[in-house]
């Protein structure tokens, strides 16, 4: 093994791949001050690398580039050293170390992934990642049953993208000789088989499903770790290597209204959260479709912005079920009374996701439709307008409106602990500041933008579809009230078809085998008695035979072989 460096710089994400697994050995007073620090070194080590640093490693005849500077790798690892910082801060008093230490190796590959110049490097990470969000999810077992369930279905299901991941690359390096991270085309099994391994984790149909299954049976905490990085992570490695794959166009429109559908449908508050992930990175899939510079930095925009505003929404639902024990919306209510911190910083968050303005959303998600719009594709710009209605619909007021308003529900719990307050309102300011001045995002964008979101068409149009998407929620409120029910998804076949049918098919088993095995037994005996009846001691084959009958019998067959002879001449 051979390691190159072209200076004295580590890759980020290793970092806190080493503070993750650090953690478990720390006293209980060192860790929350190692939890903060481990972020914000990573952070400043994200900021202090220039295109000049690399890191490769020659293993196997490959050259593994453990460290690559791209400006989308650099806007990715920011933000991903954010949500650990900020998500380790939420976390601290409550999470076990197990999920900490999960958590860190988790986000330290994520950012690892964001620096990788190689298919082989980003693989290795990919699968590291899979490992830490799977510990995050089981780090919650104790506490709840459906946790380990959750977590092994997850893994099963990232084993799988993996798998097919790395077929494809191995596919691409045969046909290419290349390990190169650059833009593609899906037009080889290779090629085909990585884009499908990048949207399984992406939660693409038709396994958009593992989101809400496994993220919302995670801790308060597990959960804004899982919703930062593996759809995100997802996110980057198709910008980078399939931008203007149009196939993404018509994937991400799928995930935009599904999530919004199942969202809607949804009675539990983190799954209603969770489904309106898979319609956020709809957005994200479309623009990247699109492949344009203003899509791309559309969806990198987006892509920074929503991890503050979706981690600020779980932090808010999760700091609800810390202090109350219940996530379903028909056992919550009137909380505003109690937990004033947690509903305002919900609103700002719900405000965010809805693209508001003078939030994040406003200012990175308008990049996205305006570059429909300028590459024509009206249908496209229509339904993503429409389903910006239905995102303020799902997460703008139903998640608000059904956990700290509606009815009361009599609960009086207080806000959480000082540092989940603390967390919360650091993610709110990031919200409203990167909103208020969009420069600070549009300055570390990937591609030169020359776009103002503050025009008088642009905030009228917004605000005129907020009240009208507003106006519907309420005249339909009825509707909108969730009862005690479930809602069926893909994973409906995995998890009860396919164990129902191998149920029966074991039943069946069990009342068809004891005859089968009884007429096995009767009919071998029968054919073995035949057997040694003819070939045992006493068989007619075990006899002696005289040797003048033997003389006779050969003499006999000489003769007939010497008559056949001659008749035959």
């Amino acid at each position: 093994m051979i390691i190159t460096m072209s200076s004295l710089i580590i890759p980020p994400g290793f970092i806190l791949i080493l503070g993750g697994l650090l953690l478990p050995l720390l006293s209980t007073r060192l860790k929350p001050a190692a939890a903060l620090l481990f972020p914000l070194l990573t952070l400043m080590m994200v900021w202090l690398i220039t295109p000049d640093h690399s890191l490769s490693v020659n293993f196997l005849d490959y050259e593994l580039a453990l460290l690559h500077y791209t400006p989308e790798g650099r806007i990715f690892a920011t933000v991903f050293c954010l949500a650990a910082g900020i998500g380790a801060l939420f976390a601290f008093k409550h999470a076990s170390t197990l999920e900490l230490s999960a958590a860190f190796v988790y986000a330290g590959s994520a950012v690892g992934v964001t620096f990788s110049g190689d298919l082989l490097s980003l693989f290795i990470f990919w699968e590291i990642m899979a490992i830490g969000s799977t510990l995050v999810i089981w780090a919650n077992s104790r506490a709840n049953p459906l946790a380990l369930g959750a977590s092994m279905r997850y893994l099963l299901v990232h084993l799988l993208g993996g798998v097919i991941l790395m077929i494809g690359i191995t596919a691409h390096i045969g046909a290419t000789g290349s390990t190169d991270i650059v833009a593609m085309k899906a037009d080889s099994l290779g090629t085909w088989l990585i884009l499908i391994g990048f949207l399984v984790n992406a939660g693409a149909p038709p396994l958009s499903s593992w989101i809400a299954d496994a993220y919302p049976e995670a801790s308060p905490s597990g959960t804004v770790f899982l919703s930062a990085f593996t759809t995100k992570t997802a996110v980057f490695a198709l910008l980078m290597c399939f931008p203007g794959e149009t196939v993404l166009i018509y994937v991400g429109l799928y995930m935009v209204f599904y999530g919004i559908i199942y969202a809607l449908l949804e009675n539990d508050m983190r799954r209603i959260l969770a489904y309106s992930i898979v319609n956020q990175v709809g957005f994200m899939l479309v623009a990247i479709g699109i492949g344009t510079e203003l899509a791309l930095n559309g969806a990198a925009a987006h892509a920074f912005a929503h991890i503050i505003y979706k981690g600020l929404l779980l932090m808010s639902a999760g700091s609800v079920l810390l202090m109350t024990g219940k996530r379903k919306c028909t056992d919550l209510g009137g909380l505003f009374q109690s937990m004033p911190n947690t509903a305002i910083n919900g609103i700002i968050g719900a405000l965010a996701i809805s693209a508001v303005p003078l939030t994040s959303g406003f200012v990175t998600k308008s990049l996205e439709t305006s570059a429909a719009a300028d590459a024509g594709l009206s249908v496209v710009w229509f339904l993503l307008v429409a389903a910006s209605a239905g995102v303020f619909l799902h997460a703008g007021i139903k998640f608000p409106w059904f956990v700290f308003f509606q009815k009361d529900s009599g609960l009086r719990p207080p806000d959480p602990p000082w540092n989940m307050r603390l967390a919360m309102n650091i993610m709110s300011g990031l919200c409203i500041v990167i909103g208020v001045v969009p420069a600070l995002i549009y300055g570390i964008l990937p591609y030169a933008l020359d776009y103002e979101p503050y025009t008088l068409d642009h905030v009228v149009t917004q605000l005129q579809l907020l009240l009208f998407a507003g106006f519907a929620f309420f005249v339909l409120l009825s509707l909108m009230k969730r009862t005690l029910t479930i809602s069926l998804d893909f994973d409906w076949f995995y998890r009860k078809l396919i164990p129902g049918l191998l149920a029966k098919i074991q039943i069946a088993y069990a009342a068809i085998m004891p005859p089968l095995t009884r007429f096995a037994k009767q009919f071998g005996k029968r054919r073995f008695d035949h057997l040694f009846e003819v070939h045992g001691p006493q068989g007619i084959f075990a006899r002696t035979w005289p040797s003048a009958s033997m003389v006779l019998w050969v003499a006999v067959l000489l003769a007939a072989s010497m008559i056949l002879y001659y008749l035959k001449l």
